[in-house]
């Protein structure tokens, strides 16, 4: 199966999540998560700070991800792995494939016309919020 990885980045206060808006189907239009593909024999975390640098120019030392949940889609076939994580310090992004831009926690992620995923978004943002304590070192004031 194919694996591939959706990487939710906070801003250094808490208050800000950095999302992109996909250029290439599936979901082309829509916002999403920055990731991308886990190569063979390549382990999860690593694809995934490999990813975030790939996509955003954010290094490994800039952040500190937990690996949230796991999405597993035997039909087409494939899997998901999704990490969480709070900035270290500010950084400059840079747009790799898809434009960048830092969204505020007042948004309905549910909403399937705007977000990609079918609704995984808005859960994946729900289980960041139980899970603050585990993803931030100060929490925000949308939690």
């Amino acid at each position: 199966m194919q694996g591939y990885n959706l990487i939710a980045v906070f801003s250094t206060d808490g208050e800000k999540m950095l999302m992109c808006r996909r250029m290439k189907e599936p979901y082309k239009g829509l916002i999403n998560f920055v990731g991308g593909k886990i190569e063979p024999g390549e382990d999860g975390a690593a694809a995934a700070y490999r990813e975030l640098f790939e996509e955003t120019g954010i290094k490994r030392g800039d952040i500190s991800l937990v690996r949230l949940m796991d999405f597993s889609y035997p039909l087409d076939p494939c899997y998901v792995e999704v990490y969480a994580g709070q900035l270290l310090r500010d950084v400059q992004t840079v747009d790799e494939k898809n434009p960048l831009f830092w969204s505020g926690m007042d948004c309905n992620f549910f909403d399937m016309k705007q977000y990609a995923g079918e609704g995984n978004i808005g859960h994946i943002v729900e289980h960041i919020k139980i899970n603050s304590d585990r993803i931030f070192r100060k929490k925000g004031t949308w939690l």
